[in-house]
């Protein structure tokens, strides 16, 4: 049987709901490392559904390196306002805009494929699926551009 405590730690860790969690759990007989690893898959199969959504609303953040010498402005495209105004939402823009500052990616494309600085299992892309896992809307990275002094 599933604990009360390990869905919440497995929630405080993907930041999901609890009942996915529970589900997730349930599947890989409480192996918490194989439910994260199912509920990545699970969040790549969503997104592919939700490919072709309209992508209407969305942020421009921006980050600049300790020492301003580096920065980057970045957008992050969902569907509506609602997902888009969410505190989380703007973190996780946040969170890849500092890692395209650390990691310099040449185009979206390597981006998506580069390992997480925060989190050398997960790609770009898989922090993107989580989102849309998370949030049910379509989300996507638009622009971004550096800026170094150096």
């Amino acid at each position: 049987m599933i604990t009360v405590e390990e869905i919440k730690s497995l929630r405080e860790e993907t930041g999901l709901s609890i009942m996915q969690c529970q589900k997730a759990l349930e599947e890989v007989g409480g192996d918490k490392e194989k439910a994260i690893t199912l509920l990545r898959k699970k969040g790549a199969e969503i997104a592919s559904k939700k490919s072709n959504r309209t992508l209407g609303a969305g942020i421009v953040v921006s980050y600049v390196h300790a020492g301003e010498t580096v920065g980057v402005l970045l957008e992050l495209l969902c569907e509506t306002d609602f997902v888009a105004k969410n505190p989380e939402f703007k973190s996780v823009a946040r969170d890849i805009a500092m890692h395209i500052v650390a990691m310099k990616p040449a185009d979206k494309n390597e981006l998506l494929e580069q390992p997480f600085i925060k989190d050398q299992g997960q790609k770009i892309s898989d922090i993107i699926n989580s989102t849309v896992q998370k949030f049910g809307e379509r989300t996507e990275v638009g622009q971004f551009v550096c800026f170094s002094i150096k």
